[in-house]
């Protein structure tokens, strides 16, 4: 259940002002069709994080505890870093629903803009720490409809009031406690994330 929980948490908070929530804003802005939007922004989650769930499961099974305990503890730590690097949509990334419908669209551009993205390297580390790739895809498919969905919903109009900064910080500050705790073998306290 903590696999769960924390793979929704920290990826619901990553994902705020990620490149594919400022998708979710353009692509409702653009076709004002909600529904296939979010089933889009779902089948395109779940088929990248569950990739992304099967890579973690499989690392595990390849490096041993020691060795994976360091690159999960130096990935945590990445990731907190790229947290708070701000995001940038390219323009051409939202071009291709000109030929696949708008559920077409956001599938093809939401799973290519995961492709490498912050939440699916978590889901890659998130699986190895956890050992149950299946409750953090879960997780982390839950964490970016509970940022993009409203994000669908919302729009621009909201965007400027959520302090992305703060966000943003409290994301790296979770993902760098991880990173060191995992450094410092102390894996009790994950009972805490």
């Amino acid at each position: 259940m903590h696999a769960l929980l924390v793979s929704t948490g920290v990826v619901a908070l990553a994902e705020i002002g990620d490149k594919t929530q400022l998708l979710a804003f353009i692509l409702a802005a653009r076709f004002k069709k909600p529904v296939p939007i979010i089933v889009g922004i779902l089948v395109a989650t779940i088929f990248n994080h569950g990739l992304a769930g099967a890579l973690g499961a499989w690392i595990t099974s390849l490096v041993s505890p020691e060795m994976l305990r360091w690159i999960l503890g130096a990935s945590f730590i990445g990731m907190a870093v790229w947290t708070l690097i701000p995001d940038k949509i390219e323009e051409e990334e939202t071009q291709v629903a000109r030929q696949f419908g708008v559920f077409g669209a956001t599938l093809i551009t939401f799973f290519l803009a995961e492709m490498g993205d912050k939440t699916q390297i978590a889901t890659v580390a998130l699986a190895a720490h956890y050992g149950q790739p299946l409750m953090v895809v879960i997780g982390t498919t839950l964490g970016m409809l509970i940022a993009d969905v409203p994000a669908v919903f919302i729009g621009n109009k909201f965007s400027a009031r959520i302090p992305m900064r703060l966000v943003h910080s409290i994301a790296a500050g979770i993902f760098a406690v991880m990173g060191v705790l995992s450094l410092l073998s102390i894996d009790s306290l994950f009972e805490l994330f």
